[in-house]
């Protein structure tokens, strides 16, 4: 059973579906945020992995980035880092004062850009009782550095990616309009393109071109700078083992204090995990496991 909903962050309405079981409860639900990935919508995978947490006795809100999809924000398209971790607390808070959610019971679950969205949120948001990401990215890294585990930091690189976003600043404070730059295109990695633009996970409101003045704010942010602070609260990261962008969850639990996990689901890919059943079934099973353990209800 899924319902429509909308709640506040940061003075901006964002657009939600909740996902409950489909047989009534006896009490309470346990709950879980799912964030989306950095230009995409509730409705795509998002709404694969709550759809089946709910399934298995989860209430799973997922919702729309302010800026993005239907929730409120202008410009459109702009990728906050900052605001992106306000609206996974105020999806929290929306989920805690909810009639039939159990407060004391909320995880949360980031895909991709949420993957490190999602812990940089729980790093200082205690109510978020056990943290778990799949195929997770941090943007901030990648803007920085480049995609790549042999990341060469490059300080020129560094300096024409912010010289971009200065640029696009000034063109907005004269008037020139808003400059805007295609997230996916044909230069990406096939299963990206595939996934985002072709009836595969395509969806309409999803990776529209972004404001540039993203990049510079999106250079400063750092996704698990601090993730010892999610300690004694547990961290779940699944990855494929044929993912590019493995190593980003390989680096943040070696940095994390326990309890923690890295899972790793065999063949699969950083996007494969988006939709690919194959994939997903096995990261839902550890993902229910995972929050079955930990959002229990205490005797």
């Amino acid at each position: 059973m899924k319902t429509d909903v909308s709640f506040p962050s940061s003075s901006l309405t964002l657009a939600g579906i909740l996902f409950l079981p489909d047989a009534p409860a006896a009490g309470p639900l346990p709950a879980v945020v799912v964030g989306h990935p950095g230009g995409g919508v509730k409705e795509q995978t998002a709404s694969v992995y709550a759809e089946r947490l709910a399934r298995e006795g989860f209430a799973a809100l997922v919702f729309d980035a302010a800026y993005q999809g239907e929730s409120e924000g202008e410009p459109r398209g702009l990728e906050d880092p900052f605001q992106r971790a306000e609206d996974i607390k105020s999806a929290v808070s929306f989920l805690a004062a909810r009639d039939g959610i159990d407060a004391d019971r909320i995880g949360a679950l980031g895909i991709c850009a949420a993957g490190g969205y999602v812990p940089y949120a729980a790093q200082t948001d205690l109510r978020i009782r056990a943290v778990a990401t799949v195929s997770a990215t941090d943007m901030g890294s990648v803007m920085r550095d480049g995609l790549g585990p042999d990341r060469t930091r490059d300080p020129r690189r560094l300096r024409s990616v912010l010289g971009l976003a200065n640029a696009a600043r000034t063109a907005e404070a004269r008037g020139e309009g808003i400059p805007r730059q295609e997230w996916i295109t044909e230069a990406v990695d096939a299963e990206t393109y595939e996934y985002y633009r072709t009836p595969r996970g395509h969806h309409p409101r999803a990776v529209l071109p972004w404001p540039v003045r993203s990049l510079d704010t999106l250079v400063q942010y750092d996704s698990y700078a601090l993730i010892r602070l999610l300690s004694p609260r547990p961290l779940l990261m699944i990855i494929g083992s044929g993912a590019n962008t493995a190593y980003f969850s390989r680096e943040a639990v070696e940095r994390a204090a326990e309890p923690k996990e890295l899972f790793v689901v065999e063949g699969g890919t950083h996007v494969s995990l988006y939709d690919k059943d194959e994939h997903v079934t096995p990261a839902v099973a550890r993902l229910t496991a995972f929050f079955a353990a930990h959002l229990a209800q205490e005797d």
